[in-house]
C-alpha cells in the first residue's frame, strides 16, 4: 500500500483527532491512528472505545488497504517537517511503514488495521441538523458548568433536550447551572440524552473552524456529530438527569442590573484576597451601591470595592463562590447583566440584559455560600 500526502495537511487532520487518545488505554492498539486507503481517499480514525473520531482527506493513491500507525511517533515526526509531500509505503505483510521526504527516509512499525475496533454504527437513529456555530456556542456557554463527580456521572456531560419547538442544552454540577435554549432549531420528535464532556470538548475545537451544517444523529446508546469531512461518535451517559427546573427559583423580587465587564473585573481583583478554600466573595447591596468584599482571616488579607448599579428590592448581603461568578460572567456576551435573587440562602439567577442573538435564551444559576459573620 502506498500513498502521497501533504505533511501539513496530514498534521492538521491528526491534531484534530489526537484529543481522543487516552494515556491509559486498555487496548494497546488504541495508541495508534487507523489509516484506511480507498480510491484516493484516506480515512483516519482515533478512538478510546467511548469516543471515536473519523476524518477523511484526499491523497494520491492507487491501492486499497489499512494500517494502524503509532500516534505519538507520527505526530512528533510530522511536527518536525516543513510543508512538503510525504510518501507512505506500507508492507502489507509485516506492517512496516516507510515515510519518504525530501530529506530522507523514516521507518516505523505499524499494526494490522483489522485489530482496530470498528467504529459503532447507529441503528435506527433520529437526525437533527443545526449550524456549526450554533452548536459550538451552546457547548461553549454551558460546558464549564458540568461536574467531575464520579459518584454522579450524569452531571459529567451536557443534557440535550430536544422538542418540536426548540433544543435545550443544560449543564450543572449542583453548585452552578446553565440552561441554554435555541428556538431556531427543532427536532422531528421529542427526545433527551446526556453527551459526555470529552467528545464535546473535541467538537468545540473543530466547530470553531467551520461554517458547515452539523448533522446530529442519536439512538438510545450513541450519538454522532457529522460535518465537513469529520465524524464524532460517542457513547451516551446512561442515567436520569436531575430535574433542573425544580431548582430554578421562580419568584425573585430582588433584581440587580450592572455593567458585566466592571462587575467581572471587580470580582477578579477582590477574589485574590478571598479564602483559598471557599473563594468566597460577599455582595452587599444597598440602594444603587454594590459593595464587593472578600477576606482571608488566616492571612489577614481583605479587599473591598464599590460599584454603582441599578437595583430593585430589599437591601441584601449574599455570598458566592467567586470562581463560579467569574466563569458565568466570562461566558455571557451582553454589556449588562441582571442578577436576580430571592433570599441570601437561595440560588441567584444571572441573565444577559438587552438584545441576545436571535433564537437564543440563556439562564445561569449559582448557589450561594454561607457567610461567616
Amino acid at each position: 500500500m502506498k500513498f502521497i500526502v501533504s505533511s501539513s495537511a496530514l498534521l492538521k487532520q491528526l491534531q484534530g483527532l489526537q484529543g481522543v487518545l487516552a494515556s491509559n488505554n486498555t487496548l494497546a492498539i488504541l495508541d495508534n491512528f487507523l489509516f484506511e486507503i480507498d480510491n484516493k481517499k484516506l480515512t483516519i480514525t482515533a478512538s478510546d472505545l467511548e469516543t471515536t473520531i473519523t476524518a477523511e482527506m484526499a491523497v494520491e493513491a492507487k491501492d486499497k488497504g489499512s494500517v494502524a500507525i503509532p500516534a505519538r511517533l507520527l505526530l512528533d515526526t510530522l511536527k518536525a517537517f516543513p510543508e512538503q509531500p510525504l510518501t507512505f509505503s506500507v508492507d502489507g505483510k509485516h506492517f512496516g511503514i516507510e515515510i519518504s521526504s525530501d530529506q530522507g527516509k523514516y521507518k516505523m512499525t505499524g499494526f494490522s488495521g483489522a485489530e482496530f475496533p470498528k467504529s459503532p454504527v447507529l441503528e435506527d437513529p433520529t437526525t437533527v441538523g443545526m449550524p456549526a456555530g450554533t452548536l459550538g456556542m451552546a457547548i461553549n456557554k454551558s460546558i464549564f458548568a458540568t461536574g467531575n463527580d464520579d459518584l454522579r456521572p450524569v452531571m459529567g456531560g451536557i443534557f440535550f433536550e430536544l422538542s418540536e419547538e426548540a433544543v435545550r442544552f443544560v449543564a450543572t454540577d449542583a453548585h452552578k447551572l446553565v440552561r441554554y435554549t435555541r428556538s431556531d432549531i427543532s427536532s422531528p420528535k421529542a427526545a433527551s440524552f446526556i453527551v459526555p464532556k470529552k467528545p464535546l470538548n473535541l467538537l468545540k475545537n473543530s466547530l470553531a473552524a467551520t461554517n458547515a451544517e452539523v448533522s446530529l444523529a442519536f439512538n438510545e446508546n450513541n450519538a454522532s456529530f457529522t460535518f465537513d469531512n469529520m465524524q464524532v461518535v460517542c457513547r451516551l451517559i446512561d442515567g436520569k438527569y436531575p430535574n433542573y427546573e425544580a431548582v430554578i427559583p421562580k419568584e425573585n423580587p430582588n433584581k440587580l442590573s450592572i455593567d458585566r465587564q466592571s462587575f467581572l473585573n471587580a470580582i477578579r481583583r477582590v477574589s485574590l484576597f478571598s479564602n483559598k478554600t471557599t473563594h468566597q466573595v460577599r455582595l452587599n447591596i444597598t440602594g444603587s451601591q454594590l459593595a464587593i468584599s472578600a477576606e482571608d482571616l488566616d492571612y489577614a488579607n481583605e479587599a473591598n470595592e464599590m460599584l454603582t448599579c441599578a437595583y430593585e428590592g430589599q437591601d441584601m448581603v449574599i455570598g458566592f463562590n467567586s470562581r463560579f461568578l467569574m466563569d458565568m460572567l466570562t461566558n455571557l456576551d451582553s454589556e449588562h447583566v441582571i442578577l436576580e435573587m430571592s433570599a441570601p440562602n437561595r440560588a441567584g439567577i444571572l441573565l444577559p440584559s438587552g438584545d441576545s442573538e436571535h433564537g437564543e435564551d440563556i439562564l445561569m444559576l449559582v448557589m450561594p455560600v454561607m457567610l461567616n459573620n
